[in-house]
């Protein structure tokens, strides 16, 4: 989305008339949501101001509120317990390099953390994984090839709670093949890890692309569906998506951000901020 807001001030600068038709369909465009465009503009032809820079800040005041506090926070460990943190989303949104960043943003900031492999039916989420842990010096548990993703989990939990690690972050399998069996296997692996710690996982984050658009936000529904998700993950801000999908993800399904992937870097994953990601949308 980067610029989008640069060009529709040029489009609509010096215009004696707002085409609000074509306003309202370049926001439908920017993967922001039917929902929240539609009314917005309406609000927009019964305001006064003409003006293409009024008309931009009072979209970028709009979608500012679009993401009420509190904001989601990573969960805390208890009692000598890790917080269990489960990655999900569709293979290809950058979930398994997310676990990895994520796992090094908090290994910077002095916590014990401990990754698990349980994309454990694509070998290659399981050697990626283990690649970045190598290369980030972050600890992996892996299990065997095509080994049950619940008992990977459990068995990493089990060892992250005798390393007294304060994070457990499972990287789960990406498939959406049929609604049942994604939901089947989610509720399998929390049940499994609620044995060791009855509160675990203490938070689930789906990951999505921000280049798919509005198919993010179909993907958010059916992982919703699967299990109760805790926040999301934007990734690929830096490509060619507009990542206006936050906000329509935020309005459907009461799920806001809590980071952004910004770049392919270790360090590209950073904590979501309302102001920084509307002035980077606008």
């Amino acid at each position: 989305m980067a610029h989008f807001f640069n060009r529709l001030i040029d489009k609509f600068l010096g215009e004696p008339e707002i085409d609000w038709d074509e306003l309202e369909a370049d926001l439908v465009a920017a993967d922001i949501g039917a929902k929240r465009v539609l009314p917005l503009v309406e609000e927009l032809r019964e305001r006064d101001d003409q003006d293409a820079c009024d008309i931009v800040d009072y979209i970028k005041e709009q979608l500012r509120a679009a993401f009420p506090e509190p904001l989601p926070r990573l969960p805390e460990p208890q009692a000598g317990r890790p917080a269990v943190l489960l990655m999900v989303g569709v293979n290809g949104a950058g979930k398994t390099t997310t676990s990895a960043k994520l796992a090094h943003l908090l290994q910077r900031q002095g916590r014990k953390v401990l990754l698990a492999a349980a994309d454990t039916f694509r070998a290659a989420a399981v050697e990626q994984l283990e690649s970045w842990a190598a290369r980030l010096q972050v600890p992996l548990y892996k299990g065997r090839p095509n080994q049950d993703p619940a008992s990977v989990c459990y068995e990493a939990q089990t060892r992250a709670i005798a390393a007294g690690c304060d994070y457990l972050i499972c990287d789960t399998a990406g498939r959406l093949h049929t609604r049942h069996n994604l939901m089947e296997e989610l509720a399998k692996i929390r049940r499994t890890l609620a044995k060791q710690d009855p509160t675990a996982p203490h938070a689930a984050y789906l990951v999505v692309d921000a280049t798919t658009g509005g198919n993010a936000l179909v993907q958010a529904r059916e992982f919703h569906k699967a299990t109760p998700l805790s926040a999301v993950i934007i990734t690929k801000m830096d490509g060619s998506g507009k990542g206006g999908v936050g906000v329509a993800i935020r309005d459907e399904l009461q799920l806001s951000p809590i980071f952004l992937g910004v770049g392919e870097g270790a360090d590209d994953l950073r904590p979501f901020s309302v102001r920084a990601y509307v002035d980077e949308l606008l």
